[in-house]
């Protein structure tokens, strides 16, 4: 007896579709004469190491089908967790899609997207028949991986990545020697902090991740909420950064209005204040949850030790 099923209602195959989460990407794309375009698409997907080969999907009835066909270059701009505007904007109709959007121009002039979670810039490799879509493939040429938190889609609606609650459980059947180095490092009060940030962050950083910034973003914007102007030499002390990275993530939170940089200060600014706000709540959270079970002479210790080992 089979089960095959040869026509069903669309809606609901879509709907059932939607249990997969996917990324979400903007497809851009110039011809050789400049006219340009770019498509909100989350079909992408990997389809070889070597050759490096990706692919993703147009409807052929898209008025961008043709642009995609003329270029010689596409670039696929995976969108981070705060892109959830850009990802509208290149979903709309629009005479000019790029009127008010900052990038730059990779190879065969394809845009390269600011802030993006990761970017893959390709050859036109080949183009499938794919029913009502194209498949078109491509050679991947050049990528940049920032490493920000990706905007997700998931049952019709935005998520962000969030990690698995289960770990591989500890087995009771361990040799000697690991027990007895076990033994001396659970007394080593180094590890034990190590271990402590870490078994912390590995909770609290995609928390701080699924806003769209970096945790050196997030410092130095918790650090101006907190101080609504510091001057670069302030800055640096307080948040306790390479001078390089201090750079990177002020050129980044400048872009997205969410600090001001002016007589050689950095200002946060009314929206930077906002997402200030959002980033102390996660972090109040999760410090809540963390040592809730502490009493307040257990917490009060706690804060001292740290205060004195940092001041040392």
């Amino acid at each position: 007896m089979s089960n095959q099923v040869t026509e069903f209602d669309p809606k609901a195959f879509r709907r059932a579709l939607g249990n997969f989460a996917t990324g979400i990407t903007v497809i851009t794309a110039t011809t050789p004469s400049g006219e340009k375009t770019g498509v909100t698409a989350n079909s992408f997907n990997s389809v070889s190491l070597e050759p490096a080969l990706i692919l993703w999907s147009i409807d052929k009835r898209s008025g961008s089908c043709k642009i995609f066909e003329e270029a010689t270059h596409f670039a696929v701009n995976i969108l981070a967790a705060d892109q959830i505007d850009v990802s509208n904007h290149f979903a709309r109709p629009s005479d000019d899609k790029f009127a008010d959007v900052d990038y730059q121009e990779g190879l065969g002039g394809a845009a390269l997207l600011n802030d993006t979670a990761a970017c893959f810039q390709c050859e036109s490799y080949e183009t499938l028949d794919g029913g009502d879509h194209w498949i078109l493939i491509g050679k991947v040429v050049a990528f940049e991986d920032a490493g920000r938190a990706p905007l997700v889609y998931h049952q019709g609606s935005y998520s962000v990545v969030m990690p698995h609650s289960r770990f591989p459980a500890k087995t009771d059947d361990q040799p000697a020697a690991v027990e007895q180095l076990e033994g001396r490092l659970s007394n080593n009060l180094y590890y034990l902090m190590t271990q402590a940030v870490r078994s912390y962050q590995a909770d609290y950083a995609p928390l701080q991740l699924s806003t769209g910034l970096r945790t050196s973003e997030a410092r130095m914007l918790m650090v101006l909420q907190q101080t609504p102007s510091l001057c670069r030499k302030e800055l640096l002390k307080e948040v306790n950064m390479p001078d390089l990275e201090v750079t990177e993530a002020a050129e980044i939170l400048q872009r997205k209005g969410l600090i001001t940089f002016a007589d050689d200060c950095y200002r946060i600014t009314e929206k930077g204040i906002e997402q200030a706000e959002t980033l102390w709540r996660l972090s109040d959270e999760e410090q809540e949850k963390k040592f809730s079970s502490f009493s307040e002479d257990e917490l009060a210790t706690f804060k001292k030790v740290l205060s004195t080992l940092a001041a040392q």
